[in-house]
């Protein structure tokens, strides 16, 4: 079941919703850094996250599943947002530079035909950043925040998923080691959590965050025809014929 855009925006504006958003968007930057003159789109509830990433995009563009429902983004004289199925975007091929999907894959009946769309509309060098809660840490287990709905995914899920489409992970990072707690001590605290995490490697972060790139030739199984058997002769019967007395 989706989460609802209202219920997305109330997690934002609250204090553990803005300290996830200031990790996850450390992560983005991270991964992203120089997107001047690019095509930006952001797939789910990705807003958050696209002004800072988008400032020198050629565009940047935000999409949001029918099933979530959709805000004006980012003002509303100058709206880049609309609903659009992630498995039918409204977007010519190889048409995006760079895709962000955030609140999305975890939501998706079909998550493998969301991200043949994203590979269709990327241009032959496009990069997504995939954002996948994580089935071993502590965010899914709370249904308290939008990353505890939804289907997690472990490490091998998402190498498995993505062995079906045309997308290839290129690079894995790890993000939201803090517990998600609206207590004081620990969202003054989220940044050592996350710099303990990240040192450690530890197993129990929120959220995966895959850069992958577009798979442009992608290993095809061939399979085996069977043979046809060559044809035989049938010989059949022919009576004697009788000689003249």
């Amino acid at each position: 079941m989706s989460v609802d855009v209202t219920d997305l925006m109330r997690f934002y504006q609250a204090p553990l919703g803005e300290a996830a958003r200031r990790q996850l968007s450390r992560v983005l930057a991270e991964s992203w850094d120089g997107l001047r003159g690019l095509r930006l789109l952001g797939i789910g509830y990705a807003t958050p996250y696209l002004s800072a990433l988008g400032a020198d995009c050629e565009r940047t563009i935000a999409f949001m599943p029918p099933s979530q429902g959709v805000v004006t983004w980012p003002e509303p004289s100058r709206s880049s947002s609309a609903l659009a199925d992630p498995t039918m975007l409204p977007l010519p091929e190889g048409s995006i530079d760079r895709v962000l999907v955030v609140h999305a894959i975890e939501m998706a009946p079909e998550p493998a035909e969301m991200l043949h769309e994203i590979a269709r509309i990327l241009t032959p060098s496009g990069r997504a950043l995939l954002v996948f809660p994580n089935r071993r840490g502590l965010w899914t287990r709370i249904d308290t925040t939008p990353f505890g709905h939804g289907q997690p995914f472990s490490r091998k899920q998402i190498r498995r998923l993505l062995q079906e489409t045309q997308l290839e992970a290129e690079a894995w990072r790890e993000t939201l080691y803090m517990p998600p707690l609206e207590n004081g001590l620990v969202l003054r605290s989220a940044a050592a959590w996350e710099r303990m995490g990240r040192r450690l490697a530890l197993p129990f972060a929120g959220l995966h965050v895959v850069e992958a790139g577009k798979r442009l030739h992608r290993p095809i199984a061939v399979r085996t025809r069977r043979g046809s058997k060559a044809p035989r002769p049938v010989f059949l019967p022919v009576p004697a014929s009788r000689s003249s007395s």
